[in-house]
């Protein structure tokens, strides 16, 4: 089968997303198909610009290539999945949150705008009429399938998909660190966590590893600076698929500090890592995985509150253990498999 993918780009950027789309591609392949990635740019400002990429999405011709079929679309992520097709499939990653749950909250731009309104509204009618001329509609978690029948009255299937190299993660113990590797930005809250360095009462440290803005990365470094920090964090900037795992097999536990996450992997990381993680009460996503007291932590957005429970870890190594594990028997009971999950979205 000849299997094209539908996605977005923003130029310079790659994500989570972007690995999850590899990912599918590799997959595909794998079993004997024909796969490709077909991305257009996407830039979200100002609201001519995005309207432009929505138009790009609707316009993109994927029927066919060199004369040649092309059988099925899978689209992932806004706008792409306007595309026209006759056998199109959403794998749904998220779709343009400042229309939605991002509204109104410091993490959104659009309700900022003089002509805010009529941007949501325009972005809410297209993804009304264009998500729902697919064959059938998947997406990548319980979050998001609930964000798309809350406002908009969509039925979906979440299909889980296992991290980037699973098979190769793994625990060689649990030493003095804690661990969070993810994009750098305000929405990740990495300075929270760098917050609840300044309270922690044992030796603990803490590996910071991802890229963000300057100004994000900056104020982190700020951070540390003024708090006297630079021998307790570590900023490790990207790193390559070795060093996270190596990274995560030795950790004492993983943070995952997201706010409304529609997935995140990192929580599933952590787990195939046999390491406990902590998370936010709004964490969204990685609340279907995380519970309480038997895998991970699921804390107030309360630096001391992470502290505390950090310090615990480190003191109860024997519990960091029986945490991790518990995370690690979820994730085998879950059965996140790539040929349940090519099966669905080939059918």
């Amino acid at each position: 089968m000849k299997v094209a993918i539908a996605m977005v780009q923003v130029p310079f950027y790659t994500g989570g997303a972007e690995i999850h789309a590899m990912m599918l591609r590799d997959e595909l392949r794998k079993r004997g198909h024909q796969a490709e990635i077909v991305t257009i740019p996407f830039k979200w400002y100002p609201p001519e610009v995005l309207m432009d990429s929505m138009l790009m999405g609707r316009m993109m011709d994927l029927t066919e290539v060199n004369g040649e079929t092309i059988d099925r679309v899978i689209a992932m992520k806004f706008p792409a999945y306007y595309v026209r097709h006759p056998n199109k499939v959403l794998w749904l990653l998220h779709q343009h949150r400042a229309a939605y749950d991002l509204w109104g909250t410091p993490f959104g731009d659009i309700h900022k705008l003089p002509e805010g309104e009529q941007v949501r509204e325009f972005i809410r009618e297209c993804d009304n009429k264009y998500i729902s001329e697919a064959r059938y509609i998947y997406t990548n978690g319980q979050n998001t399938s609930n964000r798309l029948k809350k406002y908009n009255g969509i039925d979906s299937t979440p299909l889980y998909v296992p991290p980037l190299g699973w098979e190769k993660l793994h625990s060689e113990g649990y030493g003095d660190y804690i661990f969070y590797a993810s994009r750098i930005d305000p929405m990740k809250r990495q300075r929270l966590l760098v917050e609840a360095a300044r309270y922690v009462k044992t030796d603990v440290k803490f590996v910071i590893a991802g890229s963000g803005s300057e100004r994000e990365v900056g104020y982190i470094k700020e951070q540390i600076r003024n708090y006297h920090l630079e021998d307790k964090v570590t900023l490790a900037g990207f790193i390559s698929e070795e060093e996270k795992i190596r990274l995560y097999a030795n950790c004492l536990g993983v943070y995952f500090g997201a706010y409304d996450e529609d997935y995140g992997a990192i929580t599933i990381e952590g787990f195939f890592s046999r390491k406990p993680v902590i998370v936010h009460h709004d964490a969204g996503g990685p609340l279907e995985f995380v519970r309480d007291g038997e895998n991970g932590y699921v804390l107030d957005e309360d630096a001391k509150a992470v502290a505390e429970k950090i310090d615990e870890l480190y003191k109860d190594r024997k519990k960091a253990k029986k945490l991790g594990e518990n995370g690690y028997r979820l994730m085998q009971e879950m059965h996140m498999d790539w040929d349940y999950i090519i099966e669905q979205l080939l059918k």
